[in-house]
């Protein structure tokens, strides 16, 4: 059965060169087996997709393919740097970053330092506010003896024979697509396209020591624990020519006994006496900016009662403003009641028709 090219790369009949040319570019990233590891069928779908798209980009052969005309492709898939592979070029173009299947001329590669993962403790006010502090690790630095070039002193670095300086080289190799040819960093210089001669003593022509490194770390307001701050290009150098890796640091936020965090919120517990929650109180809080806040607690507050104090709570990463402080009441019921204080609390029960529960003849015989 006839293949519906159209279909293969799921545009309409009527569809423009255009929107065939992007229909292909998706299918062809989506389809390519190198994106489809162990997909036995991707192999077939790039394939066809291929087809299609050399087909319905042609006015000619589509005029043809419309009529039911049978399409001869030749030799698509064969050898030689033609066919697919002058498709490929056709829709991703020939720079260095327009082949996603490096096909042809690609960048060079070149190594690239590790990244490091490192941690920092802050209060709960500096997570509040924001803070600079310092993160100490070990890593890879740029050799101070020879400022990371690898060479001896009174030496420098020369043109790499195998690929005349351009640090990469170009391959021929055979795939279902035919002969490709592929670009890679080349092996004697790693992309560099020079090499060392004459060693540095140090790092023995690496460029790199291993060292304590400091770096200061800006602490944006509203950070919480686990929260990771990329700082790019301060992780491991991996020698000349390399860009070095990024340095991740993860905050850690202590606790706070005056607070209970949620989200931007903050929590504070204050402690209500039994005739304060019925009769109202006022009760000062802790600001975790510092100083204190007077909160009015009112007549018949039950336990569990709240209120916000706006504005007072955690910065909001990446946003302005502030959460709020949340106020909750702890109504306490006393305990250990002194004789005084339980006749007259008999007394408030009488008054409000409450029966509370008689004292033992024990407690009554101490009397």
């Amino acid at each position: 059965m006839a293949i519906d090219y159209y279909a293969v790369l799921g545009v309409e009949r009527d569809a423009s060169a255009d929107e065939i040319k992007r229909a292909f570019r998706s299918v062809a990233r989506r389809s390519h087996p190198d994106a489809n590891p162990g997909d036995p069928h991707a192999e077939e779908r790039f394939k066809q997709a291929a087809e299609a798209y050399e087909v319905l980009s042609d006015p000619d052969r589509r005029r043809r393919y419309d009529r039911g005309d049978t399409i001869d492709l030749g030799d698509l898939f064969g050898g030689g740097f033609g066919g697919i592979d002058d498709i490929l070029r056709s829709v991703f173009g020939d720079g260095p970053f327009s082949d996603p299947f490096s096909f042809g001329g690609g960048a060079r590669t070149r190594s690239r330092g590790r990244d490091i993962l490192a941690r920092v403790e802050v209060s709960l006010t500096e997570a509040a506010f924001g803070t600079e502090t310092e993160v100490g690790f070990r890593a890879d630095r740029a050799c101070p003896a020879c400022n990371g070039d690898g060479t001896a002193p009174g030496s420098s670095r020369v043109g790499c024979a195998t690929c005349g300086g351009a640090g990469q080289v170009r391959v021929a190799r055979r795939s279902f697509l035919g002969t490709m040819m592929t670009v890679g960093a080349c092996p004697d210089c790693q992309g560099v396209g020079t090499v060392v001669e004459d060693p540095c003593p140090e790092c023995e022509g690496r460029g790199v020591a291993n060292a304590e490194q400091h770096v200061t770390v800006e602490i944006p307001p509203g950070v919480s624990t686990g929260t990771r701050l990329r700082l790019t290009g301060r992780g491991e150098v991996a020698g000349p020519g390399a860009s070095a890796g990024d340095l991740f640091v993860e905050v850690v936020v202590a606790e706070d006994e005056r607070f209970r965090r949620d989200g931007d919120d903050l929590i504070h517990h204050v402690t209500v006496g039994l005739s304060e929650a019925a009769l109202g109180t006022e009760v000062y809080v802790p600001l975790i900016g510092g100083g204190e806040q007077a909160v009015e607690i009112p007549a018949g507050a039950q336990p569990g009662w709240m209120t916000r104090v706006r504005g007072e709570g955690m910065g909001r990463l990446g946003r302005r403003g502030r959460g709020d402080l949340i106020v909750v009441a702890d109504v306490v019921v006393p305990v250990d009641l002194s004789e005084e204080e339980s006749d007259l609390l008999r007394r408030y029960a009488e008054l409000r028709g409450e029966r509370p529960s008689q004292p033992s003849r024990w407690r009554r015989a101490r009397r």
